[in-house]
């Protein structure tokens, strides 16, 4: 008997113990009948639910049950036919929980292999497409979501064997080529027997394995170093030969017949080279005076490339001597060598400062363009462009000297000292020539005014000369206003003439007194046409000229004969400003006094 048929009997043995036990204290406490036919219900309900419930519940635990054996056996039909394998056979007479954990236990398995079957794939698909890309060939026909089977995976395996093999092959082909050219270009022959089995025997013979592909990468490496070191060398000694060329002015038939070394870096050009530098080493102290003084020119251009001072380029005193020996030689060129790295190691800043230097001139240059009057007879719009040209420079040249401070700034933190220009600081350099620029604006600014004041003294003095701009002689007919003009001029004499300054312009002279042409009439004066009469309070003083020249000989010409002593004002004592002027005419016009000084018809302008 089963040892759960046993507790269920011990079970019934106990439901019969407890009626039992009720019964009896039903008995001794004396409940009616009634009453125990009611307990005894109750009692049978609490039981019977009790039984209903854990019932169901076992039922609902077999339902469970079915339903996961039922997706375990779909499942695991479903991954036997995607890995290509035999359905798992179910064991005859056994439960329902054992067959489930059965066919669970399966479906983890298959699971797994599915998973390592996929990861297995996708690595090989890697290869795969690695290899097609180095081969240039077709990728190996799979879908890269399907299940492989095992045989599949066998032959993919397979596969990639193949194509490692035949990527060993090429890459070991293209290696020996790299090799062998290495070699050739430097004149070398295999030495070991390594060098000698890659370069001398059959391809297939060599065993293409990963140490082996390895030893010729390392062999290529090393055959690559020594090449870059040739190369260097080479290059070297090519800048010294063609520095000793300049040097020495070797002839240019000499230099195309050794053009031929100056290209290649192969063993022999190399060997070429480096007797060429010796030659032209034993030549260069031959002529050592010409080799160093083209050494001091090339200084003499670093020295203003690099904004040294007077006093930083003084400081090399062998660029002064006159003893021409090697170790002078040697100064020079260690002191060239320390200009060109100088000049290298701070390019951007030199090239920087030296923009700004141009940009100035050119804007210096066009401030004095644009004071000169003759700019505005010029034609083709230079004078638009040159304007233009001026205004972007004064927005450009703020724009470079922020960026210069800037790189100033950084360079000085780096360097430790101070960025000079011409041994001052370069900014301190831009702030003078701008102030220098500024002083030069107000010289010229002060030199115009002073000539205005002397001319405006020589107007007062001698006449102002009203200088038009030389116009084209017209060839029509006049018109009778200007016949008029004509006919009025000619009454007056050369005096009242119209003449030709020297500067091309016509110059208006007042008309000159003439004696009267009878005691008891004298002629009237008369100013230049278009002209308005003189003032009444000036026409007697006007007249007191007239009757101190009276008697004289007409006036022709531009300056008139020095008055006589007798006068009270002669014409040097004029006032030689304007504000004297202007104070004498009034103490005259107030006193009514016939003074020389304002009779405008007596000087010719």
């Amino acid at each position: 008997m089963r040892k759960s048929e046993v507790l269920a009997a011990e079970a019934v043995s106990c439901l019969n113990k407890a009626l039992c036990h009720l019964k009896d204290i039903w008995e001794e406490i004396g409940i009616p009948e009634d009453q125990r036919l009611q307990r005894t219900n109750v009692v049978k309900s609490h039981i019977k639910n009790l039984l209903d419930m854990m019932i169901q519940e076992e039922e609902s635990l077999k339902k469970r049950l079915i339903l996961s054996l039922q997706t375990c056996k779909t499942e695991m039909e479903k991954l036997c036919l995607e890995l290509q394998l035999p359905v798992f056979e179910e064991e005859a007479g056994i439960s329902m929980l054992q067959q489930e954990k059965n066919i669970r236990t399966q479906v983890e398995a298959l699971i797994k292999e599915k998973a390592r079957r996929m990861q297995q794939l996708k690595a090989l698909l890697e290869q795969d497409q690695d290899l097609c890309d180095v081969l240039c060939s077709v990728p190996y026909g799979i879908a890269p979501d399907s299940v492989p089977s095992l045989e599949t995976l066998d032959n993919f395996h397979q596969h990639i064997a193949n194509q490692n093999e035949e990527r060993r092959h090429a890459e070991f082909t293209e290696l020996k080529k790299q090799i062998i050219l290495y070699m050739e270009e430097l004149d070398r022959v295999p030495e070991t027997s390594f060098e000698k089995d890659v370069v001398c025997e059959d391809e297939d013979s060599f065993c293409l394995s990963r140490d082996n592909i390895t030893s010729l990468k390392l062999l290529l490496c090393q055959l690559e170093e020594h090449k870059a070191e040739n190369e260097a060398m080479c290059e070297s000694h090519r800048e010294k030969i063609q520095q000793l060329w300049d040097r020495l002015q070797v002839p240019q038939e000499e230099r195309e017949a050794f053009s031929q070394y100056m290209v290649t870096s192969k063993k022999r050009n190399l060997d070429a080279l480096q007797t060429e530098v010796q030659r032209l080493e034993e030549l260069k102290l031959q002529n050592i005076r010409n080799v160093i003084d083209a050494i001091r020119s090339e200084i003499a251009v670093f020295w203003e490339k690099c904004f040294l001072s007077t006093d930083q380029r003084q400081a090399f005193t062998p660029y002064f001597s006159e003893d021409f020996t090697e170790d002078l030689l040697s100064l020079h060129d260690a002191e060239i060598q320390r200009l060109k790295q100088h000049y290298e190691d701070h390019k951007e800043l030199f090239e920087g400062v030296q923009q700004w230097e141009q940009s100035w001139r050119l804007f210096l240059e066009l401030e004095k363009k644009a004071t000169d009057p003759s700019r505005f007879t010029n034609r083709g719009g230079n004078l638009l462009k040159e304007e233009k040209q001026r205004s972007d420079l004064l927005k450009s040249l703020p724009k470079i000297e922020k960026r210069l401070k800037a790189q100033i700034d950084t360079w000085e933190q780096e360097q430790g000292r101070d960025f000079q220009v011409n041994g001052q600081k370069f900014l301190q350099y831009v702030e003078e020539q701008w102030e220098l620029h500024r002083i030069e604006k107000e010289k010229e600014k002060l030199e115009r005014h002073i000539k205005k004041s002397k001319q405006t003294e020589e107007d007062m003095l001698y006449g102002t000369a009203v200088r038009t701009p030389t116009k084209r002689r017209f060839l029509g007919t006049a018109t009778p206003n200007k016949s008029r003009k004509m006919v009025n001029v000619s009454l007056y004499g050369t005096s009242n003439s119209t003449m030709r300054s020297v500067y091309g312009g016509t110059v208006c002279r007042s008309p000159a007194p003439r004696p009267p042409l009878s005691a008891n009439k004298t002629l009237a004066v008369r100013t230049p046409g278009g002209c308005k009469p003189p003032h009444p309070r000036l026409q007697g003083c006007n007249k007191e000229n007239e009757a101190q020249l009276k008697g004289s000989s007409p006036l022709r010409g531009a300056l008139l004969t020095p008055a006589s002593p007798q006068r009270n004002f002669s014409i040097a004592s004029v006032a030689s400003t304007y504000s004297e002027f202007v104070r004498d005419l009034s103490k005259a016009s107030d006193a009514k006094i016939q003074h020389g000084i304002l009779n405008s018809t007596t000087t010719n302008l």
